[in-house]
């Protein structure tokens, strides 16, 4: 019985997002604790699609018969000042970080149901809750998964579906690699994070394996913080 409740054996779940960063990472935990894993990614994944268009968001799930589990995690930054921003770049960001989630879970909803005991994760951010001057729309669209994250768990409790999400800090990712790159941006990165380090990928895909399993199952509507102590942190 223990066995079971930490294991993912015989689970489907799609990864989105799944080959560099944090998915790559997931799609590698929640196959080590045993799921089938289907990699979803513009290219070099099993399903090569960019979520953020509908019609490949669509042909996703033309092949899929059956899911335990779905990831969202493929997102995108630009970096600039509010002002800076064409409508273009800020459509972008919006498509991929937050319509495309929206619609993931929506097209996912029927097999999910159908599975019963079926999870969501969403990766949202810190920024959704704390202001780290990494883009405004950003951080808009992640405060957007979270919030969208309580809503569907709420509305959807009753079919068999937990929806959770995680909010990382700086994770050694390459979206974030440009900013880690910075030695002034770094400093101040780490005097804030009582950790005084950068996470890892794989420190994320342990908490979204977590929720996936039977072991989590009265947990629905979270957002867990994956920051190294950021978000509490007050004057030292």
């Amino acid at each position: 019985m223990t066995q079971q409740r930490w294991s993912l054996r015989n689970k489907v779940a799609l990864v989105t997002g799944a080959t560099a960063g944090i998915g790559l990472a997931v799609a590698e935990e929640l196959t080590r604790f045993g799921a089938k894993v289907i990699r979803v990614a513009r290219k070099n994944a099993d399903i090569n699609a960019d979520v953020s268009i509908a019609e490949d968001r669509a042909r996703i799930f033309q092949s899929i018969e059956h899911l335990d589990i779905l990831v969202n995690n493929a997102g995108m930054n630009i970096r600039k000042k509010a002002i800076e921003y064409s409508y273009d770049e800020y459509e972008r960001i919006r498509a991929l970080n937050m319509d495309a989630t929206f619609e993931m879970c929506r097209l996912a909803h029927p097999l999910l149901k159908a599975a019963g005991d079926a999870s969501v994760v969403n990766v949202a951010s810190i920024a959704a809750s704390r202001h780290l001057g990494t883009g405004v729309p950003y951080a808009m669209t992640k405060a957007a998964v979270a919030h969208m994250t309580r809503g569907l768990a709420a509305e959807w409790a009753k079919d068999g579906i937990r929806v959770n999400a995680v909010g990382p800090w700086y994770i050694r990712t390459p979206l974030a690699q440009p900013v880690l790159d910075d030695p002034v941006r770094l400093e101040k990165i780490l005097s804030v994070t009582p950790l005084g380090r950068i996470g890892e990928p794989e420190e994320v895909a342990s908490v979204v394996a977590f929720l996936c399993m039977p072991a989590s199952g009265y947990i629905t509507g979270a957002c867990i913080d994956i920051d190294g102590g950021f978000s509490v942190a007050g004057v030292f």
